[in-house]
């Protein structure tokens, strides 16, 4: 008989029987509201109708058509629409199945595109899973730990952590792009550079959006230099922040960028955009795979663009983040336990501290865990595991934000055995 493999860990004891929109309904019985929305993937909600029927209809012509044999028109209407959102200049398009297999892609083009070596990362960033993407994570040891050696040519600088480092955030951001420009003369010259490797809100890092002026600092020193800039947007993307792209918080634009995730509400598909002439520089051969940009996960990811632009979702996050984070920083005047609150849009992050100031991952383990008992679904994330992350689907509506702030304080009191203020279950 076999089984799942012991490494595989559930964040909440659940077993679905459907879900719909923000809502999941287990087989015990019970409805979750959904604020892990599948670490960030069902942007739209759980099996939106249009996504439904986008996929229903394309597995009726073709499953699967790779693409480097046979071309199929929901890939060629899915690069058309994301043209309409992707940055000016990245007119050029690979698909492939994960966020891990693009960020290795974007790696790999830069390299060929600048002929260097080296990758900057950020501390707190999570780029994936396998070898070479874990290499370039530092979101914690777990992601990276038992099987080196690591990919060579990795280089790791300062990310502005202005809570941590209890500076304001102007201060932080000035230490951070210090400390790459020392690294740039330490460790890694720029002629030695290919590129600068970040999110534009650190995902499994803590949930911590990086300030506009950081990643304006790192455009400007990309260009001195010559390195491409890369934003890794599998987590911020596609509306997540209250914007199209979480890099549009700053005036930077990326030179490459990685999207995955919430781009086609559930099936697997990512893809990197560049210029014609950055893509071009890469080696015959050196892009493709055998499912990379599937037909149906395409038909998918064309009707989820559509969904998000038709029904206003971008403008939802950023409205229903506002709301979501103002119900967050009262819940913290009540509970001394939460050292902070941060994020932007739908993408919101509560850390855990304890009197001294320290990470506190017991409080937040527990609960992340007392949330499932209040009926709603979230996760932990940060190095030192003490942030509990809110992820909600961008279809959330006002009373679906209410009841998630009532069903997490009631968690929060639980735990620290304070008396939350008066509210109750949806």
């Amino acid at each position: 008989m076999a089984t799942l493999s012991p490494a595989l860990k559930q964040a909440t004891p659940v077993v679905v029987d459907h879900a719909l929109g923000s809502w999941i309904h287990g087989t015990d019985g019970k409805e979750y509201l959904d604020f892990t929305t599948g670490i960030g993937v069902t942007s739209t909600g759980h099996c939106h109708p249009k996504v439904v029927e986008a996929a229903r209809e394309q597995t009726g012509k073709v499953i699967h058509a790779q693409n480097t044999t046979v071309m199929h028109p929901p890939l060629l209407q899915l690069t058309e629409k994301l043209g309409e959102v992707l940055p000016a200049g990245l007119d050029s398009v690979f698909y492939a199945n994960s966020g891990s297999e693009a960020v290795e892609a974007a790696v790999r083009l830069a390299r060929m595109a600048t002929e260097r070596p080296n990758i900057v990362v950020f501390q707190g960033g999570f780029h994936g899973r396998t070898v070479a993407a874990a290499s370039l994570t530092t979101a914690g040891t777990k992601f990276s730990a038992g099987f080196s050696p690591l990919m060579a040519g990795v280089h790791m600088s300062a990310f502005p952590y202005a809570y941590r480092y209890g500076w304001d955030e102007d201060y932080a951001v000035e230490f951070a792009l210090q400390e790459l420009d020392f690294l740039l003369k330490t460790r890694t010259a720029p002629n030695d550079t290919a590129a600068f490797l970040i999110e534009p809100a650190l995902g499994d890092g803590g949930y911590l959006p990086t300030p506009p002026a950081f990643m304006e600092g790192l455009r400007e020193r990309a260009d001195r230099h010559g390195i491409e800039l890369i934003f890794d947007e599998v987590q911020a993307g596609v509306g997540r922040t209250g914007k199209f792209w979480g890099h549009q918080h700053s005036t930077a634009t990326p030179d490459i960028l990685i999207t995955a995730k919430g781009i086609a509400s559930g099936f697997p598909i990512s893809a990197i955009a560049a210029s014609t002439e950055t893509m071009s520089k890469v080696w015959p051969g050196s892009q493709g795979g055998t499912y990379g940009g599937n037909a149906v996960s395409a038909a998918a990811g064309v009707a989820t663009l559509e969904v998000v632009e038709e029904e206003s979702l971008v403008e939802n996050s950023r409205i229903r983040g506002e709301e979501l984070q103002a119900g967050l920083k009262d819940i913290q005047t009540r509970f001394k336990q939460i050292g902070d609150v941060r994020g932007w849009g739908l993408m919101q992050g509560i850390e855990f501290t304890a009197d001294d100031g320290s990470a506190d991952a017991g409080t937040a383990g527990a609960v992340q865990q007392a949330t499932t008992g209040q009926g709603l679904l979230t996760l932990t994330c940060g190095p030192q595991g003490n942030v509990v992350r809110l992820i909600p689907a961008l279809v959330v509506t006002p009373e679906e934000i209410t009841a998630g702030l009532q069903r997490f304080e009631a968690a929060v009191a639980a735990v620290t055995g304070a008396v939350p203020a008066e509210s109750g279950p949806r």
